[in-house]
């Protein structure tokens, strides 16, 4: 793939600044860097003079931990969208299929002459827009955002701040993978009135006390496969439908973070059950083992370190599947 360039952030800063009326949307089940990559951009033009929608296939509604960053009301149920778009934005959306029931807006606003803006940092972006800001290198669709609003010359007020800041931090696991220039982006994120543990308490660190059982229960069933993972390790656990229905998605979410930690293992695996014999499954790596090669296999994607796909079966079909795809994955050098 090849990365974005100034001109392709030239560009698209030049669609933005002209538009009237734009539809920002994140993927499904939109995480921080979804959601505040496309508020912040939304909020900035809503402030001149754009009629904005921000918007996403499921839920029907914003994951409670996200919603306070919506200060511009610009949230929109999928179903309270209008018909056709003027302009579509993707943000943090590798391809259509991740639109979930809002994928065939791209079709109908590229057969329609509209514009499709794709602004994606994952390695497996399509790029199936009309235009791209596109770069595999950047932690976070947040810092293209940013770099997008510094082409428009758009001033970053505290409410577009906290949304790019709550994009970055949980995309780089609290900054444990952002590169200096990312750090100057943070920098003048909080000189904008960001209140960093304000933003990593509402977002990353408050879970209801039903948080601690489901954990327990949910980890009580981990296992470790040492000699996995061409050698590597691969740690898993499994979060059923039972186990879930205590704590919001967030709480769900979250577990891959803890079982990632294992220090035996490279690779961490949660199957979090969402049908009969349905699994969405979260992947991490320690640096060892291309995931996104392995969620691929499935029909996901991601970046190499972090990547997630949805697999149908038994938990065990599930996981023999994963097995054998992490024995075909492609090694990381030392820059993956």
């Amino acid at each position: 793939m090849t990365a974005t360039s100034a001109q392709d952030i030239e560009t698209a800063a030049r669609l933005l600044a002209a538009a009237t009326d734009v539809t920002l949307l994140g993927h499904v089940n939109p995480d921080a860097d979804a959601l505040g990559s496309a508020l912040a951009l939304g909020r900035v033009l809503q402030q001149r003079g754009a009629d904005v929608r921000v918007s996403f296939g499921e839920p029907d509604e914003a994951p409670e931990t996200l919603r306070w960053l919506d200060d511009g009301g610009l949230l929109t149920r999928a179903d309270a969208l209008p018909e056709t778009d003027r302009l579509l934005v993707a943000l943090d959306t590798p391809t259509p299929a991740r639109l979930g029931r809002l994928g065939a807006r791209v079709d109908a606003v590229r057969a329609a002459g509209g514009d499709v803006l794709v602004v994606d940092h994952h390695a497996t972006n399509a790029r199936y827009g009309t235009h791209h800001v596109v770069d595999e290198r950047a932690e976070a669709t947040a810092v293209l955002v940013t770099r997008i609003l510094e082409a428009m010359g758009a001033p970053i007020d505290e409410p577009v701040a906290r949304c790019l800041y709550a994009g970055i931090v949980t995309d780089t696991s609290g900054f444990r993978r952002a590169s200096p220039e990312t750090h100057r982006i943070a920098a003048r994120l909080l000189e904008a009135g960001v209140d960093p543990a304000e933003v990593a308490r509402r977002i990353v660190d408050d879970h209801p006390f039903a948080w601690l059982p489901m954990l327990a229960e949910v980890l009580a069933e981990a296992r470790l496969e040492p000699e996995a993972a061409q050698g590597f390790g691969f740690v898993h656990a499994v979060v059923r439908s039972a186990a879930a229905e205590t704590v919001r998605g967030e709480e769900v979410e979250s577990v891959i973070d803890v079982v990632r930690a294992t220090r035996e293992a490279g690779v961490a695996a949660v199957l979090k059950q969402t049908g009969p014999a349905l699994w969405n499954v979260s992947l991490r790596s320690a640096g060892g083992v291309d995931v996104s090669a392995v969620a691929s296999e499935f029909g996901g994607g991601g970046h190499r370190r972090a990547a997630g796909c949805t697999v149908p079966g038994t938990s065990e079909e599930v996981l023999a599947g994963l097995r054998a795809a992490l024995e075909r994955a492609p090694l990381l050098g030392a820059e993956g």
